[in-house]
C-alpha cells in the first residue's frame, strides 16, 4: 500500500492529460466519424502504444537523455514537426470530400489507422518530458520495478479507455450525421489545429 498513492497520483494525471483535447483527440473521433468504430479504435490502439511507448522511454530515462543531448531532442522535434504538417495538408486537401451518410462507409484499413495514429502519437517527444515529471514527482526513487510496471500498464489502460470512449461516441450514427454536415470546416480547423502544432516543434527544433 506504500505505492498506491503515487500510482493514483500518476493515473489521474495521465488521465487528464489524454482528456485534454489535442490532436490525438480529434484524429480518434475523425476516424471514428468518417470510416467506423473498427477504425476508430484501431486508432485508439495506435494513440495507448505511442502513449505507452513514451511512458517506458521516460521510466528508462530518456527523458533526461533528451536534456542531455539537446541536437536529439531538436532532431525528434523536426521530424515531428514535419509529419504533422504533412498530416495536416493531407486532411485540408481531403476536406471538401462529403461524408457517406446513407448508411456506407469509406474504406480505410485498420492497420493504415492505427500507424497513422501511433505516428502521431510519436510525433511530440514532450509527451515523454510530461511523463518524465509526473514519475520523478510522484514516484519514489527506490520504487521497486512492479511499481514501474504497475504504472506503465496503467497508462496504457487510461489511454485505450479513453480512446475506446471517444471511438464508440463519434462512430454512432448521430455523432456521424453531425460531422458529415460540418465535415469541410472541422477537417480545415483540425488541420489548421494540426498545421499549428507542428509549426510550434519545426521552430522549437531550431
Amino acid at each position: 500500500m506504500d505505492f498506491a498513492l503515487p500510482l493514483a497520483g500518476i493515473w489521474l494525471a495521465n488521465l487528464m492529460g489524454a482528456m485534454s483535447p489535442g490532436p490525438s483527440f480529434f484524429l480518434v473521433a475523425r476516424a471514428s466519424a468518417e470510416h467506423s468504430r473498427r477504425v476508430g479504435l484501431a486508432s485508439a490502439l495506435g494513440m495507448s502504444i505511442g502513449a505507452g511507448a513514451w511512458a517506458a522511454a521516460a521510466m528508462f530515462g530518456l527523458a533526461v537523455l533528451f536534456a542531455q543531448i539537446a541536437w536529439l531532442y531538436r532532431i525528434v522535434q523536426l521530424v515531428g514537426g514535419l509529419y504533422l504538417v504533412y498530416l495536416a495538408v493531407m486532411i485540408w486537401r481531403a476536406a471538401p470530400r462529403p461524408l457517406a451518410l446513407d448508411g456506407a462507409v469509406i474504406d480505410r484499413r485498420p492497420g493504415d489507422a492505427f500507424l497513422t495514429a501511433l505516428v502521431v502519437q510519436l510525433s511530440n517527444p514532450k509527451v515523454v518530458v510530461f511523463f518524465g515529471s509526473i514519475f520523478v514527482a510522484l514516484l519514489p526513487a527506490h520504487a521497486p520495478s512492479w511499481v514501474w510496471a504497475v504504472a506503465l500498464a496503467g497508462v496504457l489502460c487510461n489511454e485505450m479507455a479513453w480512446y475506446s470512449i471517444v471511438a464508440t461516441l463519434f462512430s454512432a450514427e448521430p455523432a456521424r450525421r453531425a460531422y458529415g454536415r460540418a465535415k469541410a470546416w472541422l477537417d480545415r480547423a483540425m488541420a489548421g489545429f494540426l498545421a499549428l502544432i507542428g509549426a510550434k516543434l519545426l521552430l522549437d527544433s531550431r
